[in-house]
């Protein structure tokens, strides 16, 4: 696999046409300077492409826009996704999706993920507005897991490289989505046309040759090639492992706030202290690749001390 941006990605940080703003130590800054509603140049989409790779999600506030321009804005990074629950439904083009809290509805998102893994190719991308929110609480958290596996000693990193995750739908996305819509024949149906995949644990970033967890705590089972104890033991160090304050950051919504996060290097979860509060958020992603452990890409920790300029 070839990586695609240039090593100065780990230089110092300078932009001309944006301003990006940090907001935690191991991620997360609010870009302003810019409308991302505009007809963005090449040089004005290629700094907030920058800032998304050294921050791994950026945050535009109050820019509301409609489903279509959100999915424009996400086709200037690729193809958007058709949903997979979409697809098995008979859709054949990329749409959003609005996900809404509410009495009716409790919010299912508070646990660390990252977006489908169950599929061979997930996402890449994902872009993420508030449409509804909630007179308290529901905020958005996302950790750093680039950050989480350079924090790991150097044994732990050695012994992970190379080992395989697998990933489902099932139970915890099948009985969710059965139990939203009423109709429990989505259960087989998901699981025939999706059942399953095996993902490394640690991924190669294809853009920054970074390498980062690949964990998804409602989607992934076990570490292929463990034991039933062995596996779990790890899957629980990792998961309590990424927990950790200092690589997370945490946003509190407007109305209007836009954010975008690369799905290759975090874990997000939506913090559900809103419940019975109406919140409502409007998600798309971009298609991504294969991931891939490529153990010839020399390693190279997240240098988190640049300060954009």
């Amino acid at each position: 696999m070839s990586i695609t941006v240039a090593a100065g990605i780990d230089n110092e940080e300078r932009y001309d046409t944006i301003q990006v703003d940090r907001i935690g130590g191991s991620l997360g800054a609010i870009v302003s300077g810019v409308d991302p509603r505009d007809d963005l140049t090449d040089q004005q989409f290629a700094e907030i492409h920058e800032a998304l790779l050294r921050h791994e999600v950026i945050i535009f506030r109050n820019v509301p826009m409609s489903a279509d321009a959100q999915l424009e804005l996400a086709a200037r990074w690729g193809s958007p996704s058709i949903y997979p629950l979409s697809a098995i439904m008979g859709a054949t083009k990329p749409s959003t999706s609005v996900i809404r809290d509410d009495a009716d509805s409790p919010p299912t998102t508070d646990n660390w993920h990252t977006d489908v893994t169950w599929i061979q190719v997930p996402p890449k991308i994902a872009f993420l507005q508030a449409t509804v929110v909630p007179p308290y609480g529901g905020d958005t958290m996302w950790c750093s897991t680039t950050s989480a596996y350079d924090a790991l000693s150097a044994p732990m990193r050695e012994m992970v490289n190379g080992w395989e995750l697998r990933h489902s739908n099932y139970p915890q996305f099948c009985t969710s989505m059965a139990e939203k819509s009423g109709s429990w024949d989505l259960v087989p149906r998901l699981r025939e046309a999706y059942p399953g995949v095996n993902h490394p644990l640690v991924r190669t970033h294809p853009e920054t040759g970074r390498r980062a967890l690949y964990l998804a705590t409602n989607f992934h089972q076990y570490v292929v090639g463990l034991n039933q104890a062995e596996s779990a033991a790890l899957l629980d160090f990792l998961t309590r492992h990424i927990d950790q304050p200092r690589f997370c950051c945490r946003w509190s919504w407007s109305e209007g706030d836009l954010a975008i996060w690369d799905e290759r290097s975090t874990n997000h979860r939506g913090v559900a202290d809103h419940y019975p509060e109406v919140r409502e958020v409007r998600r798309c992603t971009v298609d991504g690749d294969r991931p891939y452990f490529d153990p010839s890409v020399p390693y190279r920790p997240k240098n988190s001390h640049h300060q954009p300029r």
